[in-house]
């Protein structure tokens, strides 16, 4: 298995006041397999998604990344983690606005402390695959929001890792530009057997996936039951 949370709880504490988000969530992914997960907004999705990628500490209850529990790593080992296992996609992209497409893509290559030549070559590899090459060497203010998001795809796929998360990836782009920012995340899936954990509030996307989860009272629910 490579990915599992047992009871995961999360309280936001606001002095007279607690916020119960997650209530018990048990989930069980498998390698390179390809979930959605539905939720009103406020319903705890990406609080979700920063625990199960080491983000964020959950309240109660553990995750496990290929048997490894996450509360058990340090802070460095975590990073690595982080750096080696895992993709992050952000409905705003999280681009550095004074690095060029191709640089931004070399960032997590250059923290897991590769060379710079190879990161540069991983980097365009990566830009390639979502049609961007022309692109390489322009800034984010120089593209459009849907490029923004490819960059963003690259970067979180340019270190192969085992699972990308991907919270509102099209939340911030128009119905078509959407389509196929959603088309190259499937396409990564397909090509190159990266698990992916999709939130959307989009459900004609995630219904085009073969599992789909509806977060509600802070579980889980499996939609194919």
């Amino acid at each position: 298995m490579l990915l599992t949370a047992q009871n995961l709880k999360k309280r936001y504490d606001g002095g007279a006041t607690a916020v119960d988000v997650l209530t018990g969530v048990d989930f069980q992914m498998g390698q390179g397999e390809l979930i959605g997960i539905y939720g009103a907004s406020g319903s705890g999705k990406s609080t979700l998604l920063h625990i199960l990628g080491g983000l964020d500490q959950a309240t109660d209850g553990e995750v496990e990344f290929e048997g490894q529990k996450l509360k058990s790593m340090c802070e460095s080992d975590l990073a690595r983690f982080r750096n080696q296992s895992i993709g992050f996609v952000f409905q705003f992209y999280h681009l550095l606005p004074e690095f060029s497409a191709l640089e931004n893509v070399m960032i997590p290559c250059l923290i897991g402390g590769m060379r710079k030549k190879e990161a540069k070559q991983k980097a365009l590899k990566a830009i390639e695959e979502v049609s961007l090459t022309h692109r390489a060497h322009h800034r984010p203010r120089e593209m459009s929001g849907g490029e923004q998001q490819r960059v963003a795809l690259a970067r979180a796929a340019v270190m192969q890792p085992k699972l990308i998360l991907a919270d509102e990836p099209t939340g911030n782009l128009d119905r078509q530009t959407g389509e196929h920012v959603f088309d190259y995340l499937l396409e990564l899936n397909r090509s190159d057997g990266i698990a992916m954990l999709i939130v959307s509030h989009n459900h004609e996307l995630l219904d085009q996936l073969p599992r789909k989860l509806l977060l509600r009272d802070g579980k889980l629910h499996d939609l194919q039951k």
